[in-house]
C-alpha cells in the first residue's frame, strides 16, 4: 500500500502535467515565422534510471531541442534556446525515481516529426505493484520544472506560454491524426482497475494569444487577444500546411464558437512566474479588443482533449513544421 500510495502521486503529477482547436488552405499566401526547433528535426535524448524498486529500468525520455545525449537522473532545463516542453518528464516522489515519455520522434516521408500519443503506462512489481496508467502526449511553449517531487498544485510546475508581442493570422503546421475507429474512452489512473466511458476523444491543437498585466500582490492576469482552437475527433491523413486561424477580440457571438474555446480561469488556468519569480495562476478575465497589442502567446498540440487519466490508447498526432503566419 505504501508504495501504491507512492506510484499513484508520481502518476498523478506526470500526467496532470501533460494534460495540459478550421480549415485546410495553402499557406502560400502567407509569410511564415517558424517557431525554434519547430521543425521538430533535433531532439535531446535523456536516459533516465528507475528506481529499483519498480524495475530498475533505463528509461529514454526526449525533449525538443538540439540534438544531444544526456545521461542519468538529471533536472532537465530547456536546451539551446528551445521554447518547447512536453508531457514527457523525469519525476521523483519520496525518493522513488519514475520516467514518462508519450512525445517522440518519428519520420514521415523522410522527414522527422513529432510523435505524440495516448498510450497506457504500466508499472508491475510482483507482490508490490500493479498499475495501469492512461498517458496521453503533449507539447507546448513553455517549461516544466523538474524534478517533479509532489502531487500537490502539479499544474503550478508548468510555466505555460512564452513573450510574444505580434499578431499573427494563423499557426501553420503540417499534421495527421490516427484515430482509433472506438466510441469510447479508457479511464485508468492507477487504481481501481479500469473504467471505459462512452464517448470518442479528440486530439487539439491551439494557439491563444493573451496580454498578461500583474498587481501590485503578484497576480497576473491576462485578457484574450486571440485565439485558434481546433479538435479533431476522426483520423486525418498527412496535411501540409494547414492554417489554423486566430480570430481577434470577443469570439463568443462568432459563428464555430465551442465552449472550450473560452478563457481560462479557475481549476482551468494556467501559471507562469510573477516578478518575484514565483510561480502563480494566469487569470484570464475578459476578452480583450479587436486591435489590442499581446504580451504573450501559448501553443499547445495534445493527443487528447479530456481529463487527466481518460483517454483512447493509440490515439496519435504527428505534427511538423510548427510557423506562425502573417
Amino acid at each position: 500500500m505504501y508504495f501504491s500510495k507512492i506510484f499513484k502521486g508520481v502518476f498523478s503529477t506526470i500526467l496532470l502535467s501533460s494534460s495540459l482547436l478550421a480549415t485546410t488552405s495553402p499557406a502560400l499566401a502567407l509569410r511564415l515565422e517558424p517557431i525554434k526547433f519547430g521543425d521538430f528535426s533535433q531532439w535531446v535524448t535523456r536516459h533516465i534510471n528507475e528506481s529499483k524498486v519498480i524495475g530498475g529500468k533505463t528509461k529514454t525520455v526526449y525533449a525538443i531541442g538540439p540534438t544531444r545525449t544526456i545521461e542519468g537522473n538529471t533536472p532537465y532545463s530547456p536546451q539551446g534556446g528551445s521554447p518547447w516542453g512536453s508531457s514527457n518528464v523525469y519525476a521523483k516522489v519520496s525518493g522513488i525515481v519514475k520516467g514518462s515519455n508519450s512525445v517522440s520522434p518519428a519520420t514521415i516521408n523522410g522527414n522527422k516529426v513529432a510523435k505524440l500519443e495516448t498510450k497506457m503506462e504500466e508499472v508491475k512489481v510482483l507482490g508490490l505493484i500493479n498499475m495501469d496508467v492512461m498517458v496521453a502526449g503533449s507539447i507546448y511553449l513553455g517549461r516544466l520544472f523538474e524534478p517533479v517531487t509532489s502531487t500537490k498544485g502539479p499544474f503550478a510546475k508548468i510555466e505555460m506560454g512564452i513573450p510574444y508581442t505580434k499578431r499573427p493570422k494563423a499557426l501553420v503546421f503540417d499534421y495527421k491524426v490516427d484515430v482509433p475507429p472506438v466510441n469510447t474512452r479508457v479511464k485508468a489512473t492507477g487504481f481501481g482497475g479500469k473504467k471505459t466511458l462512452q464517448g470518442r476523444d479528440n486530439a487539439e491543437v491551439y494557439v491563444l494569444l493573451q496580454k498578461r498585466w500583474e498587481d501590485e500582490k503578484g497576480n497576473i492576469y491576462a485578457h484574450r487577444v486571440g485565439t485558434g482552437r481546433e479538435r479533431y475527433s476522426k483520423s486525418v491523413p498527412w496535411t501540409k500546411g494547414h492554417e489554423l486561424k486566430i480570430q481577434y477580440g470577443d469570439i463568443t457571438k462568432t459563428p464555430g464558437y465551442k465552449p472550450w474555446m473560452g478563457l481560462l480561469d479557475g481549476e482551468k488556468a494556467y501559471y507562469a512566474r510573477n516578478s518575484k519569480g514565483k510561480m502563480v495562476k494566469v487569470h484570464e478575465v475578459g476578452w480583450a479588443a479587436p486591435d489590442e497589442t499581446p504580451t504573450h502567446v501559448l501553443v499547445m498540440a495534445s493527443s487528447t482533449c479530456g481529463e487527466p487519466f481518460v483517454g483512447t490508447e493509440g490515439m496519435t498526432l504527428y505534427i511538423d513544421n510548427i510557423s506562425f503566419g502573417f
